[in-house]
């Protein structure tokens, strides 16, 4: 398995972890290849059975894709917390060194790894690490699905650099609690209030920021 075939994977896996259709023409725009590449590439992981055809999602992973695409996801995050908590990156820093050293992370070494930093259970964007999470179903939900006066905690972000920039600007914090005090008309941001200070945070962000409603 090449670095760009696991690129292939983590996306496809990534899109049918929210149960979202893929098809071809997509997967090549968000891997920034020609849908001639992208065509050819998911004939060879079909050809491996690491993909498949499905009515619904359009590509789906099969139990041996989830399972190495969960491995390979594993490891990215085992090193974005490795690089936060001891070489001082930050959150919005580690995530292009991490997808360099995932793919040349042996199993051994990412247990090893995982052992090292007492198996934590989440990366420093509060996603879940294979293997190492023992909670159950999660259960939150986007910002955006809240309405004025509901109370909540921050709990995971999306792991894009320009969303983790802007959060950045913002003074937001994981595992805040927080109320919705005001949302502006048409597709206004999402005035948030935390302690005794008012985050505004824009609709956009608002899909990509996931919270547990108290």
């Amino acid at each position: 398995m090449t670095p760009n075939r696991e690129d292939y994977l983590k996306v496809i896996f990534q899109t049918n972890e929210k149960n979202r259709k893929l098809s071809n023409k997509e997967l090549a725009e968000r891997l920034s290849v020609s849908p001639a590449s992208a065509s050819e590439m998911i004939k060879k992981l079909i050809e491996s059975k690491h993909v498949e055809k499905d009515p619904k999602l359009g590509l789906k992973l099969t139990d041996i894709g989830t399972s190495e695409a969960k491995s390979l996801v594993r490891k990215h995050r085992l090193w974005e917390v490795f690089l936060v908590n001891h070489l001082d990156y930050s959150w919005t820093e580690v995530h292009d060194d991490a997808e360099v050293l995932e793919h040349v992370t042996s199993d051994l070494l990412a247990d090893r790894l995982s052992q090292f930093l007492g198996n934590p259970e989440y990366c420093p964007h509060g996603s879940k690490i294979y293997g190492n999470y023992t909670g159950g179903k999660d259960l939150s939900i986007p910002l955006h699905d809240l309405k004025v006066g509901d109370k909540g905690q921050f709990v995971k972000v999306r792991d894009t650099e320009e969303l983790l920039n802007y959060l950045e600007g913002l003074d937001f914090n994981l595992g805040e609690s927080f109320e919705v005090v005001r949302i502006d008309d048409y597709e206004g941001p999402y005035h948030i209030k935390v302690e005794d200070k008012i985050i505004i945070i824009s609709n956009k962000a608002s899909l990509d920021i996931f919270v547990n409603e108290k």
